[in-house]
């Protein structure tokens, strides 16, 4: 009997390093923080509902380029708890204090319009700026997060 536990101990403990393995080398191979999100709200239907789990690349800088219309991204917003995760519809480019930067017209697709303007050190734009973007979706793995999601809400964690 005292075996037995022992055995589910030691298999929960494997799984547990396994996963953290995981998640570590994604953070690696993909540079970001968070390769693995759970889409918290409906705005991306019908591509990600909620509780689906999104894998993401991190973006920087000298990656800017890569991002084109139609493409899923991650931006933060000040003010929002979460960063939102929606589709660039347009690309354009403006003016931050005499430095021209690209800028992101997003919007969710289960949205009719477009994301608000985003606050800038030197006022608001229209889309989203080059600097507030930190990652791209590339894959998702549908309803996975759906119990994890559920537990934090019960717990009023988010």
């Amino acid at each position: 009997m005292e075996e037995g536990w022992k055995k589910d101990a030691a298999w929960i403990i494997a799984v547990l390093l396994i996963v953290l393995g995981i998640q570590y080398g994604l953070k690696l191979a993909l540079h970001t923080d968070t390769p693995l999100v759970i889409v918290v709200s409906g705005s991306m239907e019908p591509v990600f509902y909620r509780g689906d789990v999104v894998l993401l690349k991190g973006i920087d800088q000298s990656d800017i380029k890569d991002i084109k219309v139609g493409d899923v991204i991650v931006y933060k917003r000040p003010g929002y708890e979460y960063p939102i995760i929606h589709r660039v519809r347009e690309i354009s480019v403006v003016d931050m204090g005499g430095k021209k930067e690209e800028c992101f017209l997003t919007w969710g697709d289960n949205n009719w319009a477009p994301d608000p303007p985003y606050p800038t050190p030197y006022g608001e734009v229209p889309c989203v700026p080059a600097y507030a973007v930190e990652d791209k979706a590339l894959l998702v793995f549908p309803k996975i997060g759906l119990i994890p999601l559920e537990i934090r809400q019960a717990f009023g964690l988010g």
